[in-house]
């Protein structure tokens, strides 16, 4: 049996998986994530590494890390979550752990884990989105990552065809599509709302102790479910956003299935269903055709453990 490592590099900690060629995770383990330092997370990958490997044969590592990687797979060329900039993370951890080793961007791994094992695996074409406190996104095309000329493509989050005037964003640029989709987005919306029509939100209100400032995204979740009109007109508005880009993508690249991924996500149905209305409405006359099907993505957390491991496996033929 075929067993590589998976380690996903967030900004609070390491977490790494067992897993066989079959996609299974048999063992988990993880490590806090010490932002500020770089020798420090290199030492918390080879201790998550060290425990898993363990009385067991492995052939490689591949590392998921939220950031721009460069085209060889090995450079991590921009990280803003971690303070990186053109850190040879690949070379460094292969130094400490002696097994090859790929990186690649935590968007890419996790839709490669959806790919092979998960939500897209009876399609050679998808794409994800990951709704966290930003928008991720990660594409796959006839069974091959798009990665780019550079290594960067497929950054949905910071595409910015429906406001290009509009919010500044942490990219640099104005009206990105992270800035009305994410959960950050949610959570805006979902206070300006309730500070408007405070008559519309008096479950989001409750949970909130009456400070519409205090609205959490966990709160407007909370409240949609029990029909609270400011929280459910909340996710329609970022519904509407994440509908239109993902009409967007069945224009650019006719995928077989669009995916739905992180912590936003957990939501169900009170965001799919309005992502879907707005996505049919989208599509005008493309509707009459046949068009990706729109649904949660199915490995949750373990989705970028999966993918990096799995990639990590493959690294001599995957591009």
């Amino acid at each position: 049996m075929s067993l590589t490592i998976g380690v996903d590099i967030g900004g609070t900690k390491v977490g790494g998986g067992l897993v066989d060629e079959n996609g299974n995770v048999l063992a988990t383990t993880r490590r806090p994530t010490p932002a500020d330092d770089t020798t420090g997370v290199i030492q918390a990958v080879k201790a998550v590494v060290e425990e898993l490997r363990a009385g067991h044969e492995v052939e490689a590592v591949g590392i998921g890390a939220a950031g721009w990687i460069s085209s060889d797979r090995s450079t991590v060329m921009l990280a803003p979550n971690l303070s990186w900039k053109n850190e040879p993370l690949r070379d460094k951890v292969a130094a400490v752990i002696d097994l090859p080793v790929v990186v690649e961007n935590d968007a890419n791994v996790a839709i490669w884990g959806e790919h092979r094992f998960g939500a897209a695996k009876n399609h050679r074409s998808s794409v994800l989105y990951t709704i966290g406190t930003g928008v991720g996104g990660g594409i796959v095309v006839k069974d091959n990552l798009l990665r780019g000329t550079h290594g960067v493509a497929a950054e949905i989050g910071h595409i910015r065809s429906v406001l290009p005037d509009g919010r500044v964003c942490g990219c640099g640029r104005t009206g990105c599509l992270e800035q009305y989709a994410s959960g950050r987005a949610l959570t805006r919306a979902a206070r300006d709302g309730a500070a408007a029509n405070p008559a519309q939100a008096t479950v989001l209100l409750k949970l909130a102790g009456g400070d519409p400032e205090a609205i959490s995204g966990r709160q407007v979740t909370e409240a949609a479910r029990e029909g609270d009109e400011v929280a459910l007109a909340a996710f329609d508005a970022i519904g509407f956003y994440l509908g239109n880009s993902a009409a967007d993508m069945v224009n650019l690249i006719d995928p077989g299935v669009i995916l739905f991924a992180g912590g936003v996500v957990d939501a169900g149905e009170l965001l799919l269903d309005p992502i879907r209305k707005h996505y049919l409405k989208a599509l005008g006359n493309r509707a009459q055709v046949p068009v990706a099907e729109v649904r949660a993505a199915e490995l949750g957390s373990k989705a970028g453990v999966i993918g990096a491991a799995d990639l990590a496996r493959h690294r001599e033929i995957v591009p």
